[in-house]
């Protein structure tokens, strides 16, 4: 079979396990590799370390396996904004969901889209003996929306973020990397043009400049990945978000009605629904555990959660907060003390006053009691 018709076939295998688009790119090494160097170079990756491992596999993807030729890309939405039926998706009841990234409500996408990809990846072995490969949802090294953008899934867009002409941005990726030669898709052209929304819209100003993103100063890096406590400034910055942000997405034109398919997997279950910040803050580690099990919110962990609810609470400056902050601030463990604390400053009045004098009195914690006496002085 000749290369074109090979590809053509492995699209559709990957079509048939539920993908919603899928393309193949060549393992070249990256055109953007300069760039990237010079985004670790600046600090831009903020406490990602990982980030700066295997630098040169990243830059060249050939360098996944010895005998890497090609690989099948694959993207899964996870966000339609209109049903089957033509209606639109409404948005989540509380003071929770709407503040947690869309792709993090439903299942985790690692699990969902590796699923997926083993099925194609066992027809390709069986069709092809001998042929190698290598599967990866966003666990390896791969600079996937490079590599998308290679294999036709749409182009990267000023706010980093891979967009297609139907399926805008509300799409996850994964690769499947083969030792089989294949034709390569043709990349789709620049959809920015000269609009800057997303640049303009983002609350913090981590698109520091058209396709640049400082993970300092980036919502979904201190609420997801930077682990124990938020520096001030931080705490400030992620607002009222949980879990991740999509301001830069929401105000993108090409998200304005995406098409694909309609993923109920994906979907903020009941389980999870039903919770609000107060409940999340309260919330046990068995009931975490069952709550939820195959989520992508378990990479916060749940002092992670309860850490970021405090946050928010705390700039929402909402006296209703002070009673669940109170109960944190006296049976939290410490990370969540500490931030309960901080919160408690920023809603200020009389009984977040007593409050924190009370637990001065009590906290036994050297860090905790430091942001407590922070609290009582802040402004």
């Amino acid at each position: 079979m000749d290369p074109q018709a090979t590809a053509e076939l492995l699209k559709s295998w990957a079509l048939e396990a539920g993908f919603d688009r899928a393309g193949v790119a060549r393992l070249d090494p990256m055109e953007k590799g300069a760039a990237y160097r010079q985004w670790l170079s600046r600090g831009d990756q903020a406490g990602m370390d990982y980030m700066e491992r295997r630098v040169e596999t990243r830059i060249d993807p050939s360098q996944i396996f010895p005998g890497a030729r090609s690989a099948l890309c694959v993207a899964l939405q996870y966000h339609p904004l209109y049903r089957e039926d033509g209606e639109r998706q409404p948005e989540p009841a509380g003071d929770l969901w709407r503040r947690v990234a869309r792709y993090a409500r439903g299942a985790d996408y690692h699990e969902v889209m590796t699923e997926r990809l083993k099925i194609v990846e066992t027809r390709v072995r069986e069709a092809f003996p001998g042929c190698d490969t290598r599967r990866y949802v966003d666990t390896g090294p791969v600079l996937e929306r490079e590599l998308a953008a290679r294999a036709g899934i749409g182009a990267v867009g000023k706010n980093t973020m891979l967009l297609h002409p139907e399926g805008g941005s509300w799409f996850l990726l994964g690769e499947l990397f083969l030792s089989l030669d294949l034709a390569p898709d043709q990349p789709v052209a620049d959809l920015c043009g000269s609009c800057t929304l997303c640049l303009e819209a983002c609350p913090t100003g981590a698109l520091a400049e058209p396709y640049r993103l400082d993970s300092n100063r980036c919502i979904s890096y201190w609420t997801i990945e930077h682990r124990g406590a938020m520096p001030p400034e931080a705490r400030r910055m992620v607002g009222g978000w949980v879990f991740g942000c999509d301001v830069c997405q929401e105000v993108c034109p090409w998200n304005a009605a995406p098409v694909g398919a309609v993923h109920r997997e994906m979907e903020l279950p009941a389980k999870r629904a039903e919770l609000d910040l107060a409940r999340l803050l309260r919330l046990a580690r068995e009931d975490y555990v069952e709550r939820f099990r195959g989520s992508a919110m378990k990479r916060a962990k749940l002092a992670g959660l309860q850490r970021n609810a405090a946050v928010a609470m705390g700039n929402r400056l909402e006296s209703r907060y002070v009673g669940p902050l109170t109960e944190a601030l006296r049976e939290g463990e410490p990370l969540v003390r500490g931030h309960a604390a901080w919160a408690l400053g920023r809603i200020g009045g009389e009984e977040a006053r007593r409050v924190l004098e009370q637990a001065f009195e009590l906290e036994e914690d050297a860090a905790v009691r430091g942001e407590i006496e922070a609290a009582l002085t802040s402004d």
